[in-house]
């Protein structure tokens, strides 16, 4: 085969996947053809660790009250209706306990000291030099230790809990001062077999199925390094074109990628969207999907 051949193959096919994906228009097709060869530094999104660290893992839960100022576009319409949908791929309940055994949660809201490490189990944070400094040797010991993480635990005041489906069956505390105290009793009274329990607010997260097969839907979501919005090519295509979209800061870690959603009604910008996928762009919503999968939500 001559390489005029080659490249009149390769044409047809690129011509017949666009008109399979709906990208009929000149101006789509032009945005697919160009996007699709991009050279823009994607990674992969980061796997949920196995964690005693709420921060340690995406953060989904603030999907729930996303502000309304939280999405960044050139048009307040665009942001407004992607908020909308974002707003329904997570949902929230509360649960109630009377009496709840607190050597079942293994989970901390606080910020994870600077000595990293992920830890699975409070033993193996409390066994750090992080928290060498609590000392617990005696039943009193654990009572100071404790009451300095709950100031009324004697008095039985109720502790807040939260759960989310992306972390499986773990239990956090959520309070984000004092998990060195709090971890170290709660290793403590399970060393010992010692009964603490108090009345317990619960709030649970989890996947809505429906939520994210709307998301799936309507929008094209992708992982965007930081690097693509000062790339002429990348914002090229996106504002010369005028295409609706928005944007999501919502992983904490520096150099994070940026979530960029992409409406599937508009003929061009669904190519864009296309074309970033065949380019190497993280598909948020398949990672989304695997994690309610996992989870067996």
């Amino acid at each position: 085969m001559s390489l005029s051949e080659s490249t009149t193959n390769l044409a047809s096919r690129l011509t017949a996947l666009a008109q399979r994906l709906g990208l009929s228009g000149r101006v789509a097709r032009m945005v697919f053809e160009r996007s699709r060869t991009l050279q823009l530094p994607f990674q992969p999104l980061p796997a949920t660790a196995d964690s005693i660290w709420w921060l340690a893992g995406p953060p989904l839960h603030r999907l729930v009250n996303l502000p309304r100022d939280a999405l960044s576009g050139p048009v307040q319409e665009d942001k407004a209706e992607a908020r909308a949908v974002l707003m329904r791929v997570v949902e929230q309940e509360q649960l109630s306990f009377a009496d709840f055994d607190l050597r079942r949660i293994d989970g901390l809201c606080s910020p994870p000291p600077e000595i990293g490490g992920m830890f699975s189990t409070f033993e193996e944070f409390a066994a750090t030099q992080t928290c060498r400094s609590v000392r617990i040797i005696s039943y009193k010991d654990f009572l100071k230790t404790i009451s300095t993480a709950l100031p009324r635990f004697l008095a039985g005041e109720p502790i807040e809990l939260c759960q989310a489906s992306w972390y499986g069956e773990r239990l956090f505390w959520a309070s984000e001062q004092y998990g060195e105290s709090f971890a170290c009793a709660i290793a403590y009274a399970r060393l010992r077999g010692l009964e603490v329990n108090l009345p317990a607010q619960l709030t649970r997260y989890r996947i809505s199925q429906y939520g994210l097969a709307e998301l799936k839907q309507h929008y094209h979501v992708l992982a965007m390094p930081v690097q693509a919005w000062s790339d002429p090519s990348f914002m090229g295509l996106l504002l010369d074109n005028q295409l609706p979209y928005a944007r999501l800061s919502l992983l904490r870690n520096p150099g994070a990628p940026e979530f960029l959603l992409l409406p599937k009604a508009s003929a061009e910008a669904n190519a864009l969207g296309e074309g970033l996928r065949l380019s190497g762009a993280p598909d948020v919503i398949a990672h989304l999907e695997q994690l309610h999968k996992r989870t067996g939500g």
